[in-house]
């Protein structure tokens, strides 16, 4: 018995965070896909979505040392950064997706595309074989600074040959997360 509430105590004290991250999470993918998909036509009958969103919940690895490197805000939480990259993980973005479009944000969700797997894009792409394809992938959300900061990377996949991509640095100011600054941007 004493087991049993150990166990219940446990979990409850830890479901208040995890709610919390989960809620975090939808809210910089809203961020994300409407900064993006801002310029994207919705999709109708007929008409090709040029941006997919990958699935996969990128991991974050040790590129993040470079990026807090550059940055002063990021090199005073850097230790608890640090903890957090693990590109072991293998966790997607379908739940988020599908609490941020249950219900509510319609418009967005017109012009965003059904998460795919790196196989189903490449079945997209090689279908229609435009060079104008390209894959959203976004990073697992590393947030620090009690909760208030986080670091997202974003890249975008053409080809081998085509890609782009950039950390966002977030801060979240009256319980609203907003972008502060692109940091790495970089193009091939």
């Amino acid at each position: 018995m004493k087991t049993f509430y150990l166990l219940l105590f446990t979990f409850l004290s830890c479901t208040p965070e995890a709610f919390s991250q989960e809620k975090d999470n939808v809210d910089l993918l809203k961020i994300i896909f409407t900064k993006y998909y801002k310029n994207e036509k919705v999709i109708a009958k007929g008409r090709l979505q040029l941006l997919s969103f990958y699935c996969k919940k990128a991991p974050n690895n040790e590129e993040v040392l470079e990026v807090i490197a550059k940055n002063d805000f990021l090199q005073k939480n850097a230790t608890e950064i640090k903890k957090q990259i693990d590109n072991t993980i293998d966790e997607n973005w379908s739940k988020e997706y599908d609490i941020l479009f249950d219900n509510q944000n319609q418009y967005l969700k017109s012009k965003v595309n059904s998460c795919l797997s790196f196989e189903e894009y490449k079945v997209i792409s090689d279908r229609f074989g435009e060079n104008n394809q390209r894959l959203m992938i976004v990073s697992k959300p590393i947030y620090f600074n009690k909760g208030t900061a986080a670091l997202v990377k974003v890249a975008f996949y053409r080809t081998i040959e085509h890609n782009s991509g950039s950390y966002l640095l977030l801060e979240k100011i009256n319980g609203m997360w907003t972008i502060k600054e692109y940091l790495n941007e970089w193009a091939t």
